[in-house]
């Protein structure tokens, strides 16, 4: 289906071992695109995974790290997430963002969920 409208998808939790990102998720052949909120407070613990990953913040605001760098993250702002790079966010008030991967294998956010949790720094 080539066409898709974010509120009609299934609105699911996308990685619940690691994060409360909720929303809608389209999945083509090598890549895939989610709609994703999260509450003030909550977000993804430190994890990591084969997939390269952009996020870009819609609304909201992010305390993001990647690797050993830090910031906060604003709308209009992108967030590049290498391959295997530990990375985790939280929210610092309500956010919705988009978030694009590449699937390894064919799997995608949900496909390396139970194996994605690093150890804290």
């Amino acid at each position: 289906m080539p066409f898709h409208k974010w509120a009609e998808l299934s609105d699911e939790v996308i990685s619940p071992h690691y994060s409360t990102a909720t929303g809608g998720t389209v999945t083509g052949e090598v890549i895939e695109v989610g709609r994703y909120r999260m509450a003030k407070g909550t977000g993804a613990d430190p994890h990591k995974h084969p997939n390269e990953q952009i996020i870009y913040l819609l609304e909201g605001k992010l305390k993001a790290r990647v690797g050993d760098e830090e910031r906060i993250v604003e709308p209009g702002e992108v967030i590049h997430i290498p391959p295997n790079i530990v990375h985790e966010i939280r929210a610092l008030e309500p956010t919705v963002f988009l978030s694009s991967k590449n699937l390894v294998d064919g799997k995608g956010s949900r496909g390396w969920s139970a194996a994605a949790p690093a150890r804290p720094r």
